[in-house]
């Protein structure tokens, strides 16, 4: 199986190497090693490998956790490989070759292009600041989903004013990025699995999804406001 494996690392001659050689050691096959962060001394990377399914997880975990200064940040089954920013252009080509199935096109990308499991689309009350943190909670309403998501999708309260990465408290590691209009905000997700702790979306794959959001409010203008009202279902 294909799996995601985020370390922070100490940034320094031969520390990558090691960390490679380990998981090389540990019976995985490095595809491709994604640098998230070079800061204050510390690097914090994603390796996507190959992981033979009937190995188990602990191997892999043991011989990372004895590397000095190493942490696993998480790790999670992957879609694919990581996707570089030209995917990001494509997919804004398909945008606007295609804006009636926009907003669908955009959900269902994100996913493979931030190693998450689903994304969705969805639109935050109007009154969300009044009913933020009582009862009756602020979950926005889902306008469509990525096809892995889970029907119907378990979204948070979201306040849309921002970009930004957040846990929830069932545990699902969220990202969200407003459009600017309507109410209207995409939420990525990633969810623990067996023996899988995934990581939280880091700052670099938040701003790219907040790039990603805004080209495609541009892109999708006006279309936007039609989608700004979940439709009701019949009694």
């Amino acid at each position: 199986m294909l799996l995601r494996v985020r370390v922070t690392l100490p940034d320094r001659p031969g520390a990558l190497g090691q960390v490679a050689r380990t998981l090389g050691v540990a019976g995985a096959d490095i595809v491709q090693v994604v640098v998230l962060e070079r800061l204050g001394g510390r690097a914090v990377d994603d390796f996507t490998v190959v992981w033979p399914g009937s190995t188990r997880l602990d191997r892999l975990q043991a011989g990372l956790g004895a590397i000095p200064g190493v942490h696993i940040d998480g790790i999670w089954r992957a879609i694919g490989a990581p996707t570089s920013s030209g995917h990001d252009a494509e997919l804004l080509a398909q945008l606007a070759a295609n804006p009636a199935d926009g907003l669908a096109t955009l959900a269902d990308a994100v996913p493979g292009l931030l190693a998450a499991d689903w994304a969705a689309a969805a639109v935050v009350p109007a009154d969300w600041a009044a009913r933020s943190g009582s009862a009756s909670g602020a979950a926005p309403a889902v306008v469509c989903a990525s096809w892995r998501a889970p029907e119907p999708p378990r979204l948070p309260e979201v306040t849309p004013l921002r970009a930004r990465p957040f846990d929830g408290l069932d545990g699902i590691r969220y990202a969200v990025a407003p459009f600017g209009r309507a109410g209207l905000v995409l939420v990525a997700a990633r969810t623990d699995g067996d023996e899988l702790p995934a990581a939280s979306f880091h700052v670099s794959e938040v701003d790219r999804m907040a790039q990603l959001v805004r080209a495609a409010a541009v892109i999708l203008g006006d279309r936007l406001d039609l989608v700004s009202a979940p439709p009701v279902a019949a009694a």
